[in-house]
């Protein structure tokens, strides 16, 4: 609380021997201390004291709500973190391209296993497009990402579609 060192507490000691004197000095640290422990013991009834008007006043079940309400898990933000952090490239590999398993509803009735194999052959190739469009997008992306700009590419400033070359030419 006041941060004393042993260097501090050894000067103190010192002044109060000189101050006091050697007769009186254990009576006066007897004194200290208890004075130190009425303090201590004054300031735990205290604290024990707004502990229970805190409980009696709901204060800690509003905050119990409040850390409820404010909870990313509860409101669905965990989520969105994942999402943040998602790759299809690495899920693709995870999942090794498996195929969507067919309808239950349909499975077993006749005519309909050639329409599941047709509709889960479609919907595969529409995934594998659907990845590889993704892939070459995010590849395009990253490249630009790490090359330098080509000399005499346009790069647009603002909202007029003109680079700050071409502003500088006019």
């Amino acid at each position: 609380m006041f941060d004393l060192g042993w260097t501090e507490l050894l000067v103190i000691g010192i002044v109060a021997l000189i101050v006091v004197g050697p007769k009186d000095l254990p009576n006066m640290f007897r004194s200290l201390g208890q004075f130190t422990a009425k303090a201590r013991g004054m300031a735990r009834e205290f604290q024990r004291a707004m502990d229970d008007a805190a409980d009696a006043s709901g204060v800690k079940d509003v905050a119990k709500d409040l850390r409820k309400a404010t909870d990313t898990r509860s409101m669905g933000l965990d989520e969105l973190d994942k999402m943040r952090k998602w790759d299809p490239l690495k899920d693709d590999a995870k999942t090794g391209g498996a195929k969507k398993p067919a309808d239950p509803t349909t499975a077993g009735k006749p005519g309909t296993d050639a329409k599941n194999a047709t509709a889960a052959e479609t919907d595969a190739q529409k995934d594998a497009t659907g990845k590889a469009q993704i892939a070459a997008e995010m590849a395009r992306l990253r490249q630009e990402r790490t090359s330098p700009p080509e000399p005499g590419a346009t790069t647009p400033t603002d909202g007029s579609g003109k680079s700050a070359t071409d502003k500088s030419q006019a």
